[in-house]
């Protein structure tokens, strides 16, 4: 990990850890949020520990940790534009396409719709969403430019066969499990969009089914309290609450959707939470141990979950606002 250095005041800078959840095409409000977080943040108070993401957030964290690896955040700040601007359905072709695949996701609760497996189609999505992150992140370079000290980053995926959770890292022992473009496809798999992805033996799919996003893993495997992050900032796409019951079948599946979304969310927030109260009623050694601070920047709209498959320019750059509008104000009303 990154060694704490201290500030012109003396003081050790607080190690932040950033956590983005998945969420399809409204992760285009994580890309902004990472903007400003890597335009604005105090690198006198604030040291950034280590990434983490799944599916859309995963592409949103590792361009901007690749950034980090650079030793250019502003160069970070520029590639999630340029990403999100190339993930648009600009082209007629591409536009048309995006409308009828939101359409027919619409009209599921209304119409019979055919169902094809990704395995009866071509692989033109995957490796369209290839061939964006290997313009962004020179993935031949990765073994170069992460040292031991450099910032981590993690992508969660699924094991389709055994089930069994899995988080590419950048730190990882073992090759097969380091961040590639096919760990970060992996990570993006949504099983009825792309077929699954094999690294070594494994077959991945979608870290919605896993841990969305990794957090956990911050701070477990680490023998020292200097190892862990002070803070988690979640950047968190599906909302917790709603105003009123969902009634329509629309309704009713959108919100079964974020409550799934959030469902491995939360169950890594109970470890934090867990131990820091462990810790502040003297359950825990405080040797190796600390209270980690989780703070939120949520996407405060509601939107339905065809509309994660919406890819028209306007909507793009509408989240993408949001989110450094969201990302400004948050750095504002740190304590």
């Amino acid at each position: 990990m990154t060694p704490t250095t201290p500030n012109d005041a003396g003081t050790p800078r607080r190690k932040i850890a950033i956590a983005c959840q998945g969420g399809g095409s409204h992760t285009a409000f994580t890309g902004g949020v990472l903007q400003s977080l890597l335009e604005g943040l105090d690198t006198s108070r604030y040291q950034l520990h280590g990434l983490s993401g799944t599916s859309g957030g995963a592409l949103c964290a590792a361009i901007a940790w690749y950034s980090l690896l650079l030793g250019d955040p502003g160069r970070g700040s520029q590639m999630l534009e340029s990403f999100w601007r190339e993930m648009s359905a600009t082209s007629p072709p591409d536009a048309l396409s995006n409308q009828f695949l939101v359409w027919l996701e619409r009209s599921k609760n209304y119409l019979p719709t055919p169902e094809l497996s990704p395995y009866q189609l071509p692989t033109a999505g995957q490796d369209f969403l290839a061939s964006i992150l290997k313009e962004h992140i020179d993935f031949a370079q990765l073994p170069a430019l992460v040292k031991a000290h450099s910032p981590t980053l993690m992508a969660g995926a699924v094991n389709v066969l055994t089930g069994e959770f899995t988080v590419f890292h950048s730190h990882h022992p073992h090759p097969e499990k380091r961040i590639s473009v096919d760990a970060l496809l992996a990570s993006a798999a949504i099983p009825e969009l792309f077929r699954a992805v094999h690294i070594g033996k494994g077959i991945y799919w979608d870290g919605l089914f896993s841990e969305n996003p990794p957090i956990r893993s911050f701070l477990s495997g680490h023998g020292s309290r200097d190892a862990k992050p002070d803070e988690i900032w979640i950047i968190q796409i599906n909302p917790e609450r709603q105003r009123r019951e969902p009634q329509s079948i629309s309704e009713i599946g959108d919100r079964r959707n974020e409550l799934a979304g959030n469902l491995s969310l939360n169950q890594e927030l109970f470890f934090v939470r867990q131990t820091n109260d462990w810790l502040a009623k003297g359950w825990l050694s405080a040797d190796h141990m600390k209270h980690v601070e989780l703070r939120f920047i949520p996407l405060e709209t509601e939107l339905d979950y065809p509309s994660k498959l919406d890819r028209r320019p306007d909507f793009i750059d509408e989240l993408m606002a949001r989110g450094r509008q969201q990302g400004k104000e948050f750095l504002r009303n740190l304590p």
